[in-house]
Order: structure tokens, then C-alpha cells, then sequence
């Protein structure tokens, strides 16, 4: 089996930040070849031989490799001793339900899962605390990066001015069409609809759509949780349009499988 391939970012001395592709691995169809998302309908021993290559990669036991089963909601849960003390069992339960996770642990790599939706990391470099977010539609609409910014505070003290934020590889503008209903509950929220949407032609050529920028959505709300714009990054990759290298669930279907976004503490 190939090693997994990566996609690295900078976000500080030391801190292993990610995005996985589809090459390496041994998932074969719409899953291949590299993918650890147990609730996509992926062969469960491939899920297995992929994360074993993962760790490996990354110098970590399985253990130290924690996803949650996201639902497009806002809760963030804390990865802290007493979780890494629980059994397997015990694990999945607490890690039900949850979009994001944050961790202050050394040598622990938390993560989510995403194809087309939008990934994000933070790293607070004071207090040494990470976080991995899911953010969809659904997600971004009811602000899971703000919410997950308080709940670092909350937890570390963590400062937003002292964050570096990734927002990784997902659907992009011109490939994200949505339904009216989508595009009114963004403007009910309040977002500035000028610099997050455009209509565009369907592709029947009878009429247009609206388009959402979700990367876009989620750097403003980075920017007005208080962090700086020199230390948000957004990856140019748009899934839909890359999807022979990345996942797509436009593309390939709900039963294909996902990119998982990664980050380490190195303290």
C-alpha cells in the first residue's frame, strides 16, 4: 500500500497541520484510495489499513488519532486525559454529535472530515490549544467557528489575536449552487449576501442560481471573532472542480469518502 500524500500547511514551529488527498491507501471506487471516515460506507478493514498507514506517517498510535462523527451542528467537544483515558466504546459515544474538537495535549492529532464542506484549524501558539472544525452550510450559518473560537477562550484563555487559522481545501464559489432557501438563511443571519453570493446561469440555461462562498463566509467570521488577516490562510482548492484528487460528495455521491484534516500539538 502507498503512503498516504498529504497537503501541509504552515501554521508555526513545529505543529504538523494537514489535509489529506485521494492518493496513497487501499479504498477502491469512489472511496480510493485513501480515506478513514467510518460513516461513509467504506470497506471497514481498507478504513483500518488507512489509518494504520496514517499513524505511521505521522509517528502516533491509533489512540492518538481522534475524528468525531460530525452532524452538521456546533458542539465542540474537548479532547483532554480523562477522553484519552476511555475505551474504544465509551470514545465513539462521547465523539457522537460533535463538529469540532480542541485539544491543549501534546502529541495528540485531532481532525474532521469533509468533502465539499469546509475544514478549519486554529492553533493558539500561547497556550499551545488546537482545534479542528467542520464547517458546512449548516455549520457556517450557525457560526461553529465563533463558537469554537469561545470555547478555546473559554477553556485555554485563548486570545483570537493569537491564533493562526487554515481553512483548508472545499467547494468554492462558482461550483457551490444553492437553493433560495439556503441563500435566505445566510441573509437572515446577517451576513453581507454582496460579498458572499452571486447568481449565476443554471446549467440548463432557463434561469440562474444562487452561489455561496463558504470559505469566504467562514475567513469573515475568523476576522470578526478578532483574529488577524495576516494569520488566516484558505487553500485554493476547490474539491468539486479537483476531485480526481480530492473528495467531492457533488461529484462522486454521498457514498465516496472524505478528506480528513489534521493537527498535532508538538508541546
Amino acid at each position: 500500500m502507498q503512503q498516504p500524500q498529504l497537503d501541509y500547511y504552515d501554521m508555526g514551529p513545529d505543529v504538523v497541520a494537514f489535509s489529506s488527498t485521494r492518493h496513497g491507501g487501499c479504498s477502491e471506487g469512489n472511496y480510493a484510495a485513501f480515506n478513514i471516515n467510518r460513516y461513509c460506507g467504506d470497506n471497514d478493514d481498507n478504513i483500518r489499513q488507512n489509518r494504520e498507514a496514517l499513524c505511521q506517517l505521522l509517528g502516533i498510535s491509533d489512540s492518538q488519532l481522534v475524528m468525531p462523527h460530525q452532524v452538521h451542528l456546533t458542539k465542540v467537544a474537548k479532547i483532554d486525559r480523562a477522553f484519552m483515558a476511555l475505551d474504544t466504546t465509551e470514545r465513539q459515544g462521547a465523539l457522537e454529535g460533535v463538529d469540532a474538537l480542541m485539544t491543549d495535549l501534546p502529541n495528540v492529532c485531532i481532525g474532521v472530515s469533509t468533502a465539499d464542506c469546509i475544514p478549519i484549524l486554529l492553533y493558539d501558539s500561547v497556550h499551545h490549544a488546537l482545534c479542528a472544525i467542520h464547517a458546512g452550510w449548516r455549520g457556517t450559518v450557525q457560526h461553529i467557528a465563533v463558537k469554537a473560537i469561545q470555547a478555546m477562550t473559554e477553556t485555554y484563555g485563548t486570545q483570537p489575536q493569537h491564533l493562526m487559522a487554515q481553512i483548508g481545501p472545499g467547494i468554492h464559489l462558482d461550483c457551490f449552487e444553492v437553493g433560495d432557501e439556503v441563500y435566505q438563511a445566510f441573509a437572515q443571519e446577517g451576513f453581507d449576501m454582496s460579498t458572499i453570493s452571486r447568481r449565476y446561469p443554471t446549467s440548463d440555461g432557463l434561469g440562474e442560481k444562487w452561489h455561496i462562498d463558504l470559505p469566504e463566509c467562514n475567513r469573515q467570521q475568523l476576522l470578526a471573532a478578532g483574529l488577524l488577516s495576516e494569520s488566516v490562510k484558505v487553500s485554493p482548492v476547490c474539491t468539486f472542480l479537483q476531485s480526481a484528487d480530492y473528495f467531492s460528495a457533488r461529484r462522486l455521491g454521498i457514498n465516496s469518502g472524505r478528506i480528513f484534516t489534521g493537527i498535532i500539538n508538538p508541546y
